[in-house]
């Protein structure tokens, strides 16, 4: 295994959100409620991580596995990419920071065992190494180049159960249009069936949607303070779920008494006070 720099490696995070990456809150609580529901009607089965950065998703993946079940994370970590495009992209997003010494270290800081991992870009998954129907969700935030992400959705797809999630990351960024490509083309062509929308990730499934889309509506997100809505994709109902952006701040108002005096001075009177306040605004301005 490769040896990681010493002065890459964090110490061990104290909370969950101490761990650098970009899986957001409004991500959490849906993978924690999808993960969750499908062990309260019974199903199980192992889950997947294709890229795995430093272990945020991977920690909260770690929660929900029920005694039988795995979690394997693939990653390249610290290795060499297997090819001149992916391995760009790796110097310029990752290299610096994305060691699995410290993807360990993170993850048991929070759970007693590692999960399963291969260390190799995602394709090799591709090789049969995960069983066909063996897993309830399979989250992919490997690669962003259109043929990587492709074949991660079909490793998925072969992987996954009837009842099963696949949740994919950056699926609508400007600066990642190889995972849309691969995303709608799996919906329009290959039979993946969205079910939910946030602003980073795109939730679905080759099962039963309408299923899944009643699990999510059972849980009263509006109340949480989450903006909601529901869309028609390709046929299918799909939500979109999302945080509602924080109020703008109000303009400044004149206070009561001064706005008084503004409406009840004539209007010479009331253009002389404005221009009194002006200059005066400017003279403090300059000071």
């Amino acid at each position: 295994m490769p040896v990681a720099d010493p002065a890459t490696v964090r110490p061990a995070p104290l909370t969950r959100d101490a761990i650098p990456g970009w899986f957001f809150q409004v991500d959490q609580e849906a993978f924690g409620h999808l993960l969750a529901a499908q062990t309260a009607a019974g199903h199980t089965g192992d889950i997947l991580e294709l890229g795995a950065y430093l272990g945020r998703s991977a920690v909260l993946l770690g929660d929900h596995l029920q005694p039988g079940e795995r979690l394997t994370v693939c990653d390249l970590f610290d290795s060499e990419a297997g090819d001149a495009e992916n391995a760009a992209e790796m110097i310029m997003s990752y290299r610096k920071t994305l060691t699995r010494t410290a993807f360990e270290a993170n993850y048991l800081a929070f759970h007693r065992e590692l999960p399963e991992i291969v260390q190799a870009p995602t394709s090799v998954l591709a090789d049969g190494r995960i069983p066909a129907g063996s897993c309830r969700f399979v989250h992919i935030d490997a690669s962003h180049l259109y043929e990587h992400v492709a074949g991660d959705i079909e490793v998925a797809r072969a992987a996954l159960a009837d009842e099963g999630l696949v949740a994919l990351d950056d699926y609508r960024s400007e600066h990642t249009p190889g995972v849309s490509a691969a995303v709608w083309q799996a919906v329009f062509t290959g039979g993946l069936k969205p079910v939910l929308l946030t602003s980073m990730k795109f939730y679905g499934t080759w099962g039963d949607a309408e299923a899944a889309r009643r699990t999510l509506l059972a849980r009263d997100w509006r109340a949480e303070g989450y903006a909601m809505d529901e869309d028609t994709i390709a046929g299918a109902r799909v939500v979109r779920l999302n945080r509602p952006p924080a109020p703008a701040p109000s303009a400044p108002t004149r206070s009561a008494p001064r706005r008084l005096a503004l409406d009840l001075l004539p209007p010479v009177a009331t253009r002389a006070v404005r221009r009194a306040l002006r200059t005066a605004r400017a003279v403090r301005g300059r000071g």
